[in-house]
């Protein structure tokens, strides 16, 4: 990977200017977002557990095509690139607000990143990155609890991936060996902010096991706190 920073913010649907659901989407985040990105990434490191074991197990090979859907401030990517500096990365984000504080980060580390405003049901790699190929690996870091369409988003990083290609994701778990209390309590502030506990998840992905899809690997961390996946697409 070069060393210059690169970060392109080309958005795939707002040019219209119409108020369809993917627009409402984005302006609901953009709004959430417009002032608490700045101190997302002191917060949320004593809450989004597991992002870190991850980036250490998704093990990317020289000149692997990665994407984070749901980039965020782009903490995530910036750290893949670091740690992977022969892989190339892309990253989307359905907010342009997070898409200022990752563009921010990326040029700062000075690392070539593409980053685009997309959403994970239907983003084409072609008409924001132009890039043709398909990924080698596709990653979702507590991007998945935000996102209603979420089955439709996994069932479209399957076609964008190639044979033997690999999602990843972790995100919150059902709190199985926490106090109730406890779950109760992060369940009801998370839900403040959008993010859904999503119970059906690892289901979702033994099934597309079970279906003949790839394999499902799934591990749950933190005492079920967070769960981790991994899907080898066939």
């Amino acid at each position: 990977m070069t060393s210059s920073a690169h970060a392109s913010a080309r958005g795939s649907t707002e040019a219209s200017g119409e108020h369809t659901p993917d627009n409402r989407v984005k302006e609901a985040m953009d709004n959430m977002y417009r002032y608490t990105r700045h101190v997302y990434d002191a917060s949320r490191k004593f809450y989004l557990l597991g992002r870190d074991r991850l980036i250490r197990d998704l093990d990317a090979k020289p000149d692997e095509h990665i994407c984070e859907v749901g980039c965020g401030t782009g903490r995530n990517l910036v750290l893949m690139a670091q740690k992977y500096p022969d892989a190339h990365f892309y990253g989307i984000d359905a907010s342009d607000e997070m898409l200022k504080s990752a563009t921010a980060k990326v040029s700062k580390s000075g690392i070539n990143i593409l980053l685009a405003q997309g959403y994970a049901q239907n983003f084409s790699p072609k008409d924001i990155f132009e890039f043709e190929g398909t990924f080698d690996k596709i990653v979702f870091s507590y991007s998945l609890s935000m996102i209603p369409p979420w089955q439709e988003s996994i069932d479209h990083a399957l076609t964008l991936l190639k044979p033997g290609g690999t999602i990843h994701v972790v995100d919150f778990g059902g709190q199985e060996d926490m106090p109730i209390w406890f779950s109760k309590i992060l369940f009801k502030w998370l839900d403040r902010f959008g993010v859904h506990y999503r119970p059906e998840l690892p289901a979702y992905f033994e099934k597309l096991d079970n279906d003949g899809a790839g394999r499902a690997y799934i591990n749950r961390l933190y005492s079920g706190y967070s769960i981790l996946m991994r899907f080898d697409k066939k």
